[in-house]
């Protein structure tokens, strides 16, 4: 049995989740949102524990809703409808698909990312098993990454790159800000995401003997030109600042992007993809 059609913007539930929209509210409650057919699908499929999923047939767009909320049923997650104008509200989206998912957050350390060990991982860590590292690791890592939109679209990067890590460097946006799920397209779920100081990464890296590559317009060498098969760790930096003076210093390598145009630099999360995929093409030989 569905429960009752939530039909109120007064209700309780309704505020609990406007709330979670801001990181204080969100963090203090140890809960973020997932809004979307495609996140919530692919939140089902990791595993996620979503306690609650909220739905409304009039914003549907397609016709596999009804099988999804079966199966988060199955699951275990409690269901609850709402009418058009009350999704509307607790949607942020402009056009809302009329799926809503509460999910519990995770902390993922270093530690967890070590080959053959089998961590900590917290209850709705999507992690599957230990072995997250391949024998020769190929990482992402981003510091003070700025804008919720260039994060989730740097996970969709590193994901399709087939990274087996992103390690998130003193970072500015948290992972579970709505709009880095949304950006991610729910791989945020799929893709390994470790959280901790630059000068913890830097030593984590240096004694697994990972070399690092950080990007920067004043570097002499190409991307293209660098050596990137191996165990290899990108580095890239905030939207404004670019890289901090520690990873430039400390970095075994310096590389640019070439730019023929006017433009002196690219949007962060496009210089991520375009980096990646150079190491794609390397490591593929």
């Amino acid at each position: 049995m569905f429960p009752e059609k939530i039909t109120s913007r007064q209700n309780p539930r309704v505020k609990e989740l406007v709330k979670l929209r801001d990181r204080g509210p969100r963090d203090a409650a140890g809960l973020f949102l997932v809004e979307g057919f495609r996140e919530v699908r692919r939140a089902l499929e990791k595993g996620v524990p979503l306690s609650e999923l909220y739905y409304s047939p009039e914003w549907f767009l397609g016709g596999n809703e009804g099988g999804l909320l079966e199966r988060a049923r199955a699951a275990g997650t409690a269901l609850f409808e709402m009418s058009r104008d009350v999704f509307a509200k607790v949607a942020y989206r402009e056009r809302p698909d009329g799926l809503l998912a509460v999910a519990p957050q995770w902390r993922r350390t270093l530690a967890d990312l070590e080959a053959g060990s089998g961590g900590h991982a917290e209850k709705g860590d999507p992690r599957n098993g230990g072995q997250l590292l391949q024998p020769d690791p190929f990482l992402l890592i981003v510091e003070a990454i700025e804008k919720p939109g260039n994060l989730g679209t740097i996970l969709r990067g590193a994901d399709a790159a087939g990274c087996d890590a992103v390690i998130v460097c003193d970072p500015v946006t948290d992972l579970f800000n709505p709009n880095v799920v949304r950006a991610s397209t729910g791989v945020l779920f799929s893709v390994p995401c470790a959280v901790a100081e630059g000068t913890e990464v830097l030593a984590w890296l240096r004694k697994r003997g990972i070399r690092t590559v950080a990007t920067t317009p004043a570097a002499g060498v190409l991307h293209s030109d660098a050596d990137l098969r191996g165990p290899v760790a990108v580095v890239m930096g905030s939207e404004q600042y670019g890289l901090s003076e520690f990873w430039l210093k400390n970095a075994d390598l310096t590389v640019r992007i070439p730019m023929a145009g006017q433009a002196d630099s690219l949007n962060v999360a496009m210089a991520t993809i375009v980096t990646l995929f150079e190491a794609v093409r390397q490591r593929a030989r």
